[in-house]
């Protein structure tokens, strides 16, 4: 990836002629991810195709920018984006890393409560973007059962199907389901949501705070993002004790998790195969 013109234009982007160092770093499937070192400065950047998912990086900077804009959690600043005749880069401060203490998740769960404070006129975005490597549709609407069903379920399932990952009988079963969801949440505002928050998305700086990454950012149901943070191995007790000191859980959070994971669920299905099909199926059977 790291081509004479892949560098030139990282160069322009940073305002610089210093000579740049890159090192490959781990962090996802979709992305190249490099630390770039730049004389005495360091920062961690993000290239991909441009024809491989447009304007990938251009809503995840919209999105960071909205986050860091609310001042309540550590979101990396964007330092530069941009798109070349191949290419699309993102640019952030590099961030250190340091230990996930018991503060650490302590302050994660108040932090986030708080993120959940902020809220939304109608759920959903003025803009669209992306959820992994699929787009993600935010179209504003005023039901959040609404919304769930047309901008988050409904497509996935007909991707699956159009796949061959789903049946047609799947697509009743589901239809069940979106009956109930009128019961099974209990009227909430819209707030402002990471969207996309399992354990790969976060980050403990060297002050032991916690940093948002990645984000897949829209005003919905707060249940989202809890229902992610338990969705691979789940997080750290502490995490969910503070965040219900400073937002109380609905008495019914189990359930409500367990159908909002149906949509990452489904993200996987349609982008990795069966093998998050039985889980979906567990779910959508019980209803």
């Amino acid at each position: 990836m790291i081509t004479a013109a892949v560098q030139s234009f990282i160069q322009t982007l940073l305002n610089t002629t210093t000579s740049l160092q890159f090192t490959p770093v781990g962090g996802g499937s979709i992305n190249h991810t490099y630390r770039i070192t730049a004389g005495k400065e360091t920062f961690f950047c993000k290239i991909n195709q441009l024809c491989t998912i447009p304007a990938l990086f251009e809503t995840e900077r919209q999105g960071l920018e909205l986050l860091a804009q609310q001042q309540v959690i550590r979101i990396p600043q964007v330092i530069a984006s941009g798109q070349s005749a191949d290419h699309q880069v993102l640019i952030l401060e590099w961030i250190d890393q340091g230990l996930q203490s018991d503060v650490f998740w302590t302050h994660f769960g108040e932090q986030l409560a708080a993120l959940h404070h902020i809220q939304g006129k109608q759920f959903g975005l003025a803009t669209d973007n992306y959820m992994g490597a699929l787009h993600q549709s935010n179209q504003p609407t005023d039901s959040w059962t609404d919304f769930f069903i047309q901008q988050r379920i409904a497509p996935q399932v007909k991707l699956a199907i159009d796949r061959q990952l789903l049946e047609p009988v799947h697509v009743h079963q589901f239809e069940k389901l979106y009956q109930q969801l009128g019961n099974l949440f209990t009227p909430e505002p819209a707030v402002l949501l990471h969207g996309d928050l399992w354990s790969g998305n976060f980050l403990c700086d060297a002050s032991e705070n916690p940093v948002l990454i990645d984000p897949a950012v829209y005003y919905g149901h707060r249940s989202i993002d809890m229902a992610m943070t338990s969705l691979f191995g789940g997080f750290d007790s502490l995490f969910y004790e503070s965040y219900n000191y400073h937002y109380p859980l609905p008495v019914n959070y189990r359930q409500q998790w367990e159908v909002c994971n149906l949509y990452p669920l489904l993200i996987h299905l349609n982008l990795f195969g069966k093998s998050y099909l039985a889980d979906i199926l567990h779910t959508i059977r019980r209803y």
